[in-house]
């Protein structure tokens, strides 16, 4: 990407798209188009197709999405399919009319199977069934995956699809019932600690294991596919194929730990002093989720940040936002 390109990154606020944002700016690139939802109804095809008429973007980071964990995945179903797709279907169709040279749209690892083998590779998806309580979530982000690729077949677009595992750092949401596991740890922690709480309960028995990586360590990944060389990128789109390998690039540190052992981490960065409870009656969803990130880490790219130093990071963030 030009120095000078028009870049626009949709969802610039959220945790994915500020990330994105530092990175790009840290690099010397300047010229941004954002919109926050007031401005921008991303789930208005008329608003998103007069948006890229007039703004003409020549790069596209389409990381607006409707998120959440299990609490909310389960309580808006609705929501989570509809508006996923609403957002992407008319990102990626305006992107085609309005010329953009190439888009990338970020997923999750939830696209695949509940029991895929670990670690999953990305021709893992669609091999079985998925994970219920994040099922409509997932679907509209497989949904995503394969319109990128319909559009690289047929009009010979170049959008690629990024599967980012867990995220965690500075801009993401700590709601008490709407948030993924890390932020609602540390806010769980930060509380009892100030309350002199005996003890913190956490969802589940603390047996699943889980990765997470770093919301600016992701950025940098996205930010190094959409550089690369033409003799590099185009051969990860699927343009010419239809044979079950889409155009999808995980995006991950490549280890686990479990929820208890994450739940001990936190609690020793936020220095919460109390005892850990688990609650086996809460769902504990997918046992285990481990991304195979072989092919990104072959391309040139690989992780940074240590979990202990990332979390960190994400405990200062939430002390200013709370403060």
């Amino acid at each position: 990407m030009d120095l000078n390109a028009k870049i626009y990154v949709a969802g610039h606020r959220g945790l994915v798209g500020s990330a994105l944002m530092r990175n790009l700016q840290g690099k010397a690139y300047t010229n941004f188009i954002t919109r926050t939802h007031a401005e921008l109804d991303l789930t208005v095809q008329a608003e998103v197709e007069a948006f890229f008429e007039l703004e003409k973007p020549d790069y596209v980071f389409l990381a607006a999405a409707k998120v959440g964990g299990i609490h909310a995945n389960n309580t808006y179903p609705a929501e989570f399919i509809r508006d996923n797709l609403a957002i992407q279907t008319n990102i990626i169709h305006a992107a085609y009319r309005n010329n953009v040279r190439r888009l990338l749209f970020l997923g999750s690892s939830c696209i695949y199977p509940k029991l895929a083998p670990q670690p999953m590779k990305e021709e893992h998806l669609l091999t079985s069934e998925l994970e219920p309580t994040n099922r409509p979530y997932a679907l509209a982000k497989i949904a995503g995956i394969e319109m990128c690729w319909a559009y690289n077949r047929q009009y010979k677009t170049q959008y690629l699809a990024v599967m980012p595992t867990n995220l965690y750092g500075p801009g993401d949401n700590y709601h008490p019932e709407n948030s993924h596991v890390i932020p609602a740890l540390i806010r769980r922690f930060h509380e009892a600690k100030l309350a002199n709480a005996p003890s913190v309960t956490v969802w589940g028995t603390g047996t699943p294991k889980r990765e997470f990586l770093y919301s600016d360590d992701m950025a940098d990944a996205c930010v190094y596919l959409m550089n690369l060389p033409d003799d590099k990128f185009v051969p990860l789109l699927g343009q010419d194929r239809n044979d079950g390998l889409a155009p999808l690039v995980n995006i991950g540190v490549g280890h686990d730990l479990s929820i208890r052992e994450l739940a001990e981490t936190v609690r020793e960065v936020v220095g919460y002093q109390g005892a850990l409870e688990f609650d086996a009656t809460k769902p504990d969803g997918t046992p285990r989720k481990l991304m195979d990130v072989g092919r990104l880490n072959t391309m040139g790219w690989k992780a940074g940040t240590a979990m202990q130093v990332g979390l960190a990071y994400a405990y200062k963030d939430f002390l200013a936002v709370n403060s």
